[in-house]
């Protein structure tokens, strides 16, 4: 049986899925699965506003979901980690499962 973590990590656990539960942040996520891009190929991709997209991104920079470095003039983002990818992987399987 797996032990409840403790409230400090429940309530870290608890902001991340909540960070995560906004279709255009989920959208920004899978943009960045193996890639790189730039804020305007991310507008591209998701088929949102700059100011939406840049918005949403400064979000998931505060939660240490993306990274970004700069290149010249541009601001190039990534996903933060492999823990990422993960955590999309496991909730698109359940959710194709439950379909």
């Amino acid at each position: 049986m797996a032990k409840i973590p403790n409230e400090e990590t429940i309530d870290r656990m608890e902001e991340m899925l909540n960070i995560a539960s906004d279709s255009t942040r989920l959208k920004i996520l899978y943009a960045l699965i193996g890639e790189e891009k730039s804020v305007s190929e991310i507008v591209e991709a998701v088929e949102a506003s700059q100011s939406l997209v840049s918005h949403q991104l400064q979000i998931l920079r505060k939660s240490d979901l993306v990274s970004f470095r700069k290149e010249g003039t541009s601001v190039i983002y990534s996903l933060a980690d492999e823990h990422v990818e993960a955590l999309l992987s496991v909730v698109h399987e359940h959710v194709k499962e439950k379909m």
